[in-house]
């Protein structure tokens, strides 16, 4: 991991450097490549502007332009030359074309436009019509721009400098933003690697920054919480569910020992044998229990789902519970029913929801001792919502929190028959059905449990 990690953490650095680089070289190759055209112009317009003030002096004679062209001409320029030409009717300017080693062009750009540039290697040449008092001429002004080629030199010089520069700083910004980026991430990996199944109560200080790492270490807690309640789940699941199970296979095999130690009579056999039918039985009916616990821990989708009227179903467990225990005092409470019927329709499957409702109201008849169980049945757009309340036994405050463990049993109920399977099973169906449970209780006091599941408007939504 750690290695993956430093991996990455390179990875993003030369990433960074080569972005930034890249950024450097294109805007120094744009300024590299854009510089001498500028140059170049430049260069032009002072030979345009020589060459007029030329114009002046040779041919007009013209004491304003003498100043011009001393303010203009107060450096010479390199191989500098001026040329002037008449412009004769019929003249092709041929001879001086090849007399300069320019092409003819030149001098039929400049007669036709009024002006024309030439460059020949490292000489610029510069055209110009100037219309004199002796008449029309062709300017022509020649020089080399020894200045361009010093300049671009300490530009290429400068350029080269500032990228060494610019790579040396992209790599200590690089490399120091790759490890301030990855110093949370670090410090997470580090933290979780000292989390093993023996010290799941560790969890991630949290940054309070409301950023990507901050989300991510909430996200981890969060799943470390899961996981630390599935492992006692599981602990508690195997604990039980090991005692529950060897208590009946004990006394199977310690009956069966007692049998076959000496010769008894018909009527020990027959006695034996009964006690050991019974211990199969419960060893049976905890078996059952168990594969239909784990049957509805799936999500549902093996299961059919119908659409039912949740007070009908009512009407059915009561008729179930009352044969199994005629002394249960059951009242269905119905001042709650909306007036439409149909808000007491939901999609669910009947056969697990009638088990469902019937462990629930079936346990509140019994540790309440058959005092009275009250059903209380609602609605609304949304959700069907049933009640159940007694005033049995209640469960005591410190043991709510493992009411939904497979085979955990209050404290309080060891006059009583049971195996801790039901509530279980119970919170079970009603996830399949995509509802919720909740229980409260007092000790001495009674259990209220209610149970909420979406109306099928609702689903269908």
């Amino acid at each position: 991991m750690r290695k993956s990690l430093m991996n990455t953490q390179t990875k993003i650095a030369v990433m960074l450097i080569v972005a930034f680089l890249a950024i450097i070289m294109l805007f120094s190759g744009w300024v590299y490549f854009a510089i001498p055209g500028f140059l170049h112009d430049y260069y032009y317009d002072v030979l345009e502007i020589r060459a007029v003030a030329a114009g002046k002096m040779e041919l007009d004679k013209d004491q304003r332009g003498l100043d011009d062209l001393r303010s203009v001409f107060s450096e010479k320029l390199m191989h500098e030359q001026d040329y002037f030409f008449k412009i004769e009717k019929n003249k092709d300017f041929k001879n001086e074309a090849d007399s300069l080693g320019i092409p003819l062009s030149f001098f039929e750009t400049a007669l036709n436009e009024g002006g024309a540039r030439y460059q020949d290697k490292q000489l610029f040449y510069v055209a110009v019509v100037y219309p004199s008092k002796q008449g029309n001429y062709v300017i022509v002004s020649q020089a080399q721009d020894y200045f361009e080629e010093s300049f671009v030199a300490y530009l290429k010089k400068t350029l080269v400098a500032a990228i060494i520069i610019a790579f040396c700083v992209s790599l200590f910004i690089a490399v120091y933003y790759s490890k301030y980026i990855f110093k949370p991430l670090r410090e997470i990996t580090e933290k979780v690697q000292q989390i093993s199944s023996e010290n799941l109560h560790l969890r991630l200080d949290s940054r309070n920054s409301n950023d990507e790492m901050d989300e991510l270490i909430h996200t981890f807690n969060d799943m470390l919480n899961r996981i630390e309640t599935a492992f006692e789940t599981q602990n508690n699941f195997i604990s039980n569910a090991s005692h529950e199970l060897r208590t009946p296979l004990t006394a199977i095999i310690g009956e069966a020992d007692v049998a076959l130690s000496k010769d008894r009579t018909p009527e020990e056999y027959k006695t034996s044998i009964k006690v050991m039918l019974e211990e199969a039985e419960k060893l049976d009916a905890k078996t059952n229990a168990l594969l239909s616990l784990a049957q509805t821990g799936f999500n549902g989708k093996i299961q059919r789902f119908e659409r039912l009227r949740i007070d009908q179903l009512i009407w059915d467990v009561k008729n179930t519970v009352e044969k199994l225990n005629p002394k249960c005092n059951l009242h269905i409470d119905t001042s709650l029913l909306p007036e439409d019927p149909m808000k007491l329709t939901i999609k669910g499957n009947e056969q697990l929801l009638h088990l469902a409702l019937a462990n629930i109201i079936a346990n509140a008849c019994k540790y309440s001792d058959n005092q009275k169980v009250n059903v209380s049945l609602g609605a609304s757009d949304d959700h069907v919502v049933i009640v159940v309340k007694d005033k049995g036994i209640g469960i005591p405050a410190d043991e709510l929190k493992y009411i939904y463990d497979p085979f955990f049993r209050a404290s309080n109920t060891k006059n009583y028959a049971g195996y801790g399977i039901g509530l279980p099973l119970t919170r079970n169906i009603i996830k399949m059905h995509q509802g919720k449970i909740s229980v409260s209780s007092l000790q001495g006091g009674g259990t209220t449990v209610q149970l909420t599941i979406p109306a099928w408007r609702r689903i269908d939504e």
